[in-house]
């Protein structure tokens, strides 16, 4: 019973961490004062790559993914501030910036195959129609 809740309500997570690390971006980028700019920005450089990651791995067990993307966004991360400490660029607008573009970069594969797969089950169902139709 405790899983069927929990599965109905991962809309509702996944969108507030969204919208969490989303604030988290646009107050790093904007170089607004907040006391909420910190965490949420750290929120945001877990979270985008984990997720972006994560959608990449979608043959793994659900914790074998969780564990994958987490240590991939925690590599990501150092991986870019070493480049950016080592070219003497870092700020931390740039940063989170870097990490957004990389994020989205890893996105594409998933979207890609998402959208590939999607169009061929439409060609099976066209086929199927037709099939039927004669």
């Amino acid at each position: 019973m405790a899983t069927a809740a929990w599965s109905d309500s991962l809309p509702a997570v996944a969108g507030a961490a969204l919208a969490v690390s989303a604030v988290g971006a646009a107050l790093a980028l904007a170089d607004l004062a907040s006391p909420l700019r910190a965490p949420f920005a750290l929120f945001f450089l877990l979270v985008a790559p984990a997720a972006a990651l994560s959608a990449n791995l979608r043959g793994l067990e659900p914790f074998g993914r969780l564990v994958a993307s987490s240590a991939g966004a925690v590599g990501i991360d150092l991986l870019i501030a070493e480049i950016m400490l080592t070219t003497h660029m870092w700020s931390a607008r740039s940063g989170v910036a870097a990490v957004a573009v990389i994020s989205s970069l890893l996105f594409l594969p998933a979207l890609v195959q998402h959208s590939t797969r999607s169009s061929n089950s439409m060609n099976d169902r066209e086929s199927t129609v037709e099939i039927t139709k004669r």
